[in-house]
């Protein structure tokens, strides 16, 4: 079960990056929209109204929930590099699974999530080494970095994407 939870591993909170890991991270997040519009293609509502494992999402609501974490993410970005460290609010990410809207057509979160990213990695790529260690307080977490937040969601799309491959690959769709 832990495979099928955490297929490409669990995600490790850092503070700092190096430089090289800061341009891989970011072209991570650059990729994910395409990643994960290409993980879905072709499947019909019955495979996408699957749960990725017992338990667990179905592919629709992991869609839709990528782009609404990221946007929590990338709004917490913004905070961070125009307040000192302000503490943000958290959200309940499985009440958020079921409202009505995650059950539209996933062509609507993928699209969102593109228009996201290039905003986001516009944003990424300008910053600085000192921009990158703007903090934020999340009261569930402590104090995060912006580089924490960049390795953080390039784990969170190739950790989401991965569910939804694995799935395939499992059912053979």
């Amino acid at each position: 079960m832990a495979d099928l939870q955490y297929p490409v591993g669990r995600s490790t909170k850092v503070t700092s990056l190096s430089p090289a890991q800061r341009t891989e991270y970011i072209e991570q997040i650059a990729a994910a929209p395409e990643l994960l519009r290409l993980a879905v293609a072709g499947l019909d509502d019955g495979q996408l109204d699957s749960p990725y494992r017992p338990g667990g999402w179905t592919v629709r609501q992991v869609v839709h929930h990528v782009p609404e974490s990221h946007m929590n993410a990338y709004v917490r970005c913004k905070l961070a590099l125009t307040e000192d460290v302000p503490t943000i609010k958290p959200y309940d990410q499985a009440r958020w699974s079921e409202t009505p809207d995650t059950r539209a057509p996933v062509d609507v979160s993928l699209a969102l999530l593109a228009a996201l990213h290039r905003k986001w990695v516009l944003l990424l790529r300008g910053l600085g080494p000192d921009d990158f260690a703007r903090r934020f307080n999340h009261p569930e977490s402590g104090i995060n970095t912006l580089d924490s937040v960049l390795a953080m969601y390039s784990w969170h799309g190739r950790h989401h994407t991965a569910h939804i491959t694995t799935l395939r690959e499992r059912m053979g769709w």
